[in-house]
């Protein structure tokens, strides 16, 4: 039992109890409001029992498309896109991909058996490729293979926690795999979205609204998938609440994180770090399940919830809280963790403080810890004073990596910043975008990447030195499309940079995983 565990059971043991949320009043959570991540149409659900649908190039046929109903997460509402939107290309809906013959590129589309929707990629330490399919569910590209593998819940993906008593939750099930972090050999840490809703129907409200309704509240959170020798998969899942008597201030219990925006695996701790909306929470990377634990500390195999939230007042003056969208996440060396997210980002120092978890959360929730409260990109006004509408200037972070002590942040809104470990000396870089979805840290010659949020660019930075890969490296297709999610394989002596390619709605262009191999 890791040194963090043992904590937590002392701590149910003496009857120590969680504070609730609010940093210094019981306020209002309005940030999620103005998220500008999850903004792609929810998709038609493909038939978990069937193969997906190959469309008809013929312009004349209908095809399968989208035909989506809305934004299956908290829509962009948010504070502008800070770029520009690709025209559309001219195309039937949800023709294959003619990937071009690149140096350096591979490129695996729906016609080597991957998802209609790419939502994120990641390699486990054995080098199999993980990609999280929206409502298509979870792929794999094992080392070697060409095509890839496609799992939903009917091979065992369990995207909603479970009741009381062990058993599954009521009513409608959904799936979307939106986040995917590789883990030991042939495991994969897959997140989440919750059922779609919003107001008290959305998965982050229904539990503490009118009418709570499990298979809303209890949808989302993660899953531990391991490959079998046979192809089949094990399944573990990451029900992140916290049950009765667990939190002081929430007595009946608390369940608030729901879509799993981002994930991050790191060996050396035995955590996996899930970023959520409204805050984040740590998971044991070696938790093998538990159906009737109900949310205690002592069989959960999660702690949650931490954010760096800040008091804020609303256009009547009347106080808020702001924490939504931990889509930065990113572990260092130390073994603490950073996470970034619409309004404010953290130093989690859960290695520094010797793998304690609850000192850790004073130290970016507390009154006296602002200064571990990083404001990346600033508002007009700072703790302790609570910021007006026009005094905000929200940071709507995309994306965290680590290299070194030197910590790289990529935001939806304002483009690409770097700073030290402490969140200090920061930095804007100018790639020539300002809306960018990703960032990620490639060891090799300390480069650095990141993805255009409307356009399916991608930027490289090398030794102080920009690379762009566009339509040139893309095709026409792929460089309309959005990127997704970029991260750095270095399961073998060559490392491999993994992009994942949205698909686009809007020019009727399946998703994509580009893998770079160059130099």
């Amino acid at each position: 039992m890791k040194a963090g565990w043992k904590w937590a059971a002392a701590a149910m043991v003496t009857g120590a109890m969680w504070a609730g949320c609010a940093p210094t009043a019981q306020v209002n959570d309005q940030s999620e409001q103005d998220n500008p991540g999850l903004d792609s149409p929810r998709e038609e659900p493909a038939q978990p029992d069937k193969p997906l649908p190959i469309p008809n190039p013929d312009p004349g046929d209908g095809g399968t498309g989208d035909g989506g109903t809305g934004d299956g997460g908290t829509g962009d509402g948010g504070t502008g896109d800070g770029g520009t939107k690709p025209p559309p290309v001219t195309q039937p809906p949800e023709a294959e991909i003619v990937f071009p013959t690149t140096p350096g590129w591979q490129f695996y589309g729906t016609q080597h058996g991957g998802p209609r929707r790419v939502y994120g990629v990641s390699a486990d330490e054995g080098g199999n490729v993980w990609v999280a399919g929206g409502e298509d569910g979870l792929f794999v590209l094992t080392r070697g293979a060409t095509t890839l593998r496609r799992y939903t819940m009917a091979d065992g993906l369990h995207p909603y926690g479970y009741m009381a008593d062990g058993s599954d939750t009521p009513g409608e099930k959904y799936l979307k795999a939106i986040s995917v972090a590789g883990g030991p050999a042939g495991t994969v840490f897959v997140g989440y979205e919750g059922r779609p809703g919003s107001g008290a129907d959305h998965c982050e409200n229904n539990w503490d609204g009118p009418r709570p309704d499990p298979s809303r509240y209890k949808s989302g959170d993660a899953d531990k998938v391991t490959l079998n020798a046979d192809g089949s998969i094990s399944v573990v899942h990451y029900d992140i609440f916290s049950g009765p008597n667990v939190v002081s201030a929430e007595m009946r219990g608390r369940e608030k994180l729901c879509n799993i925006l981002r994930i991050a695996y790191d060996k050396n701790t035995q955590s996996v770090w899930f970023g959520g909306n409204h805050g984040f929470a740590r998971g044991d990377a070696t938790f093998q399940g538990n159906h009737t634990c109900n949310g205690q500390l002592s069989c959960t195999g999660v702690f949650e919830h931490v954010h760096p939230a800040i008091n804020a007042q609303d256009n009547s003056g009347n106080s808020i809280l702001l924490t939504d969208a931990y889509y930065g996440v990113a572990v260092h060396s130390s073994g603490d963790a950073f996470f970034g997210g619409a309004n404010r980002s953290t130093r989690f120092r859960y290695g520094s403080n010797g793998r304690n978890y609850w000192r850790s959360q004073s130290e970016s929730e507390d009154k006296s810890y602002a200064w571990n409260r990083f404001d990346i990109w600033a508002d007009k006004v700072q703790e302790p004073s609570s910021p007006k509408p026009a005094d905000r200037v929200d940071d709507n972070v995309s994306g965290m990596a680590v290299l070194g002590d030197t910590v790289w942040v990529s935001s939806f809104t304002r483009g690409l910043a770097r700073m030290n470990a402490q969140g200090g000396d920061v930095q804007y870089v100018n790639v020539g975008e300002t809306a960018l979805s990703t960032v990620a840290a490639d060891p090799s010659g300390e480069g650095v990447w990141t993805g255009a949020r409307w356009l399916g660019v991608v930027y490289r930075i090398q030794n102080g030195v920009q690379r762009t890969y566009s339509c040139t490296e893309f095709g026409r297709q792929l460089c309309g499309n959005r990127i997704s999610d970029i991260q750095v394989d270095t399961s073998s002596p060559t490392r491999r940079v993994l992009v994942g390619f949205m698909g686009s709605d809007e020019t009727h262009v399946p998703g994509a995983l580009g893998i770079y191999t160059g130099n």
